[in-house]
């Protein structure tokens, strides 16, 4: 008997180790010829949005993995709108090739999801969430298991904080985050990057500097406007051929 043809599918990628956790899981799972790795950058940076990865590091990491690396560039207005209307176009580009899926990495948040699906299902885009439906406690057991190695490289001041900065994300790293803190960061208290491990063809070179604070001002949804400041570490690839965690170790 023939295997059944894999959905043609796109895994939006962050870089972290949830977004590395979920391409592991789909790959594993057989169902998907995934063609891309889809990336939202600053071009004014030429960074990842909210994680900061550099572009080169990105590329890297594609190159590793060995499936091609496709940004999107949020800039000029970088709001929700801006986004809307690039991934609206990245997605026709790829329903143009046959694709037919998109993979995310998220574990629980359904406002997030619902959003996701009612952009991508009027132009004939399925969701998927290789992590979906499980508690955070268990998807970071998971994790911990697959033998990924990840690194923090972004956080909240009112989270995990400037401390969190470059520390590797493992069991010691888990069982020190305070009760409130969500265990996979999912609600936005930390951000990663993933730099080897089962996905990859080689482990990725790079270099952490001091960590630096940025603020802003973010409105909400009753139109009042706050501050919110994040950490990241000053994240850099590194000429080595190996990973240089230079703080936090």
């Amino acid at each position: 008997m023939s295997k059944p043809q894999k959905a043609k599918a796109v895994f939006n990628w962050s870089g972290g180790k949830d977004s590395a956790h979920a391409l592991l899981r789909a790959l594993a799972s057989e169902r998907y010829e995934i063609t891309a790795l889809l990336t939202t950058v600053n071009q004014q940076t030429l960074r990842s949005t909210m994680h900061g990865i550099p572009m080169e590091l990105l590329e890297h990491q594609a190159q590793s993995i060995g499936i091609p690396l496709y940004t999107v560039d949020l800039t000029p207005k970088g709001n929700m709108e801006d986004y809307a209307d690039a991934m609206s176009e990245a997605t026709a580009h790829f329903k143009e090739s046959g694709v037919t899926h998109f993979i995310f990495g998220d574990i629980f948040l359904h406002d997030v999801r619902q959003y996701r699906e009612r952009q991508l299902a009027p132009q004939g885009i399925t969701v998927m969430e290789p992590l979906w439906g499980k508690s955070s406690e268990e998807v970071m057991s998971d994790f911990l298991a697959t033998g990924l190695e990840t690194v923090v490289i972004t956080t909240t001041d009112d989270g995990v904080g400037k401390a969190a900065i470059g520390k590797r994300v493992d069991r010691k790293f888990i069982s020190s985050l305070p009760e409130n803190v969500d265990p996979n960061g999912e609600n936005g208290e930390y951000h990663t990057f993933c730099y080897d491990g089962p996905i990859f063809r080689h482990p990725i070179p790079f270099r952490l500097g001091s960590p630096f604070s940025e603020t802003y001002d973010i409105r909400l949804e009753d139109g009042t406007i706050q501050k919110y400041t994040y950490w990241f570490a000053d994240l850099h690839p590194a000429s080595d051929t190996s990973p240089q965690i230079g703080i936090g170790d």
